[in-house]
């Protein structure tokens, strides 16, 4: 009875009228997670998902455009078979990596993390470097092994599409990225998961096919980055004067999208402004 009432009195005063648990907001600096392993892990496991990702996504991209070079089109993936390859490498590769670095992938996921305070800044900054990393790593294993085509078919970059203007491209991408970043603090919401635990929906699942969605949209604007890596990795093993024109569209816009998702899903729906003003007095309308 005595060990009873100790973990009757351990219980959270906050848990007896909530059906969920929030995580308390991630330190803004930790310089204490440069000591642990599990921090060198997640690391390494960002590199190597983001290599993989860029390597068969990449490949996937020139073999379609050999086919198209060869007026094989019809009988070539095209671009439905682009976006699934994404989107179904993200569900795997989030998957895989989830329990392990939390399967970001992304430095545009990442940031948005950050900014809702779900990693610290040593951790955004470090991740980004792993993915970038990877990235290139993985562009870098495509052009080995298939050069001649990786050079005739540019690699693989992301460039604006004739037609289109700047601002054209840069907001595809903000509301590219938007859709995507909204998926991951959706699917990974405690408090939907707890309303929804009749439901089993797998996280990885809605975030692959925001990603396999957002491409069908905007491959034909952008090429689709919606991921700085992603973009970032084949202009530098491609490295010529087209693959940088156009970057910083894939790095300014997916971060805007980033960081308007973080603000929407975090202070608007889940009410976190509100809550610090202590505007809401009553738990069951939040």
């Amino acid at each position: 009875m005595a060990m009873a009432k100790d973990i009757e009195t351990e219980v959270p005063t906050e848990l007896t009228h909530k059906d969920y648990y929030d995580p308390p907001p991630a330190p803004f600096y930790d310089a204490a997670e440069l000591r642990k392993w599990s921090f060198y892990r997640a690391l390494i496991a960002e590199f190597v998902a983001t290599l993989l990702f860029l390597y068969v996504t990449i490949l996937t991209v020139i073999g379609y455009n050999h086919q198209m070079h060869l007026g094989d089109s019809c009988d070539g993936v095209g671009i439905l078979g682009i976006a699934w390859a994404f989107g179904g490498m993200i569900f795997v590769l989030v998957y895989c990596t989830a329990g392990i670095s939390g399967g970001h992938i992304n430095p545009a996921v990442t940031f948005g993390l950050f900014l809702a305070r779900k990693v610290s800044l040593v951790r955004a900054i470090a991740y980004m470097v792993a993915q970038c990393l990877g990235a290139i790593s993985g562009v870098g294993l495509v052009k080995a092994f298939q050069k001649s085509y990786y050079n005739r078919y540019n690699g693989g970059v992301n460039l604006l599409s004739d037609g289109y203007s700047k601002g054209t491209g840069l907001g595809a991408e903000i509301i590219g990225t938007f859709v995507l970043v909204y998926t991951v603090f959706s699917a990974t919401d405690p408090k939907r998961k707890a309303r929804d635990s009749h439901v089993p929906v797998l996280a990885p699942l809605p975030i692959g096919f925001a990603v396999f969605v957002v491409h069908l949209a905007t491959i034909p604007v952008t090429g689709t980055g919606i991921n700085p890596a992603r973009s970032f990795g084949p202009a530098v093993i491609l490295n010529n004067e087209k693959a940088w024109d156009d970057q910083w569209i894939f790095w300014v816009g997916p971060f805007i999208g980033a960081a308007i998702a973080a603000v929407y899903h975090q202070y608007v729906l889940r009410a976190q402004a509100a809550k610090a003003l202590g505007s809401f007095r009553s738990s069951s309308h939040l």
